[in-house]
């Protein structure tokens, strides 16, 4: 999909900006060519603050992908990722811990919740950014319950980890 994406909006980065913006947020686009999260419609000037494009780059942008079915399929498609945890973690009395991965990640969620549970803790929500999203990808955990704070040393032994918070 990211080298399709690149091919279409090569020449134009306020689409491309919102094409990713799109992905980033779950939003879908219908044949009333309209944006939607979930059942909700986004207005287009909300997308072009968010994505910061002239609005109009919203009605070029969904309308090349429409007319491409190969893209108009995965943005037909995209849902909403739901309750991200992480923000109301602290509330919730439920501890976050934060991994900064490179491009070479392979196998870093199995090894991160390998060390998590072998602390006897809990998982309650796992997320990871997409690596083709950014340049340094976050995976996201949240646990039943702060994890301690010695266990950093151990994540920063796995393969791929370049960085880790825990609060």
């Amino acid at each position: 999909m990211w080298e399709k994406l690149n091919k279409k909006f090569k020449k134009y980065p306020a689409r491309m900006r919102v094409a990713k913006k799109m992905i980033e947020l779950g939003l879908r686009l219908d044949d009333d060519n309209k944006i939607y999260c979930g059942d909700l419609k986004i207005s287009d000037n909300s997308l072009a603050n968010a994505a910061d494009v002239d609005r109009r780059a919203i009605k070029s942008t969904t309308e090349i992908i429409l007319n491409d079915s190969e893209l108009s399929s995965i943005f037909k498609n995209i849902i909403p990722a739901g309750t991200l945890l992480k923000n109301i973690a602290k509330s919730l009395n439920l501890g976050v811990i934060e991994i900064e991965v490179g491009h070479e990640n392979k196998g870093i969620l199995a090894a991160t919740t390998t060390l998590i549970s072998s602390k006897g803790v809990s998982i309650r929500q796992a997320y990871a950014e997409d690596i083709e999203m950014g340049d340094f990808p976050i995976l996201t955990i949240i646990t039943e319950e702060p994890v301690p704070g010695d266990i950093i040393n151990e994540f920063l032994k796995i393969e791929g980890v370049k960085r880790i918070s825990i609060y």
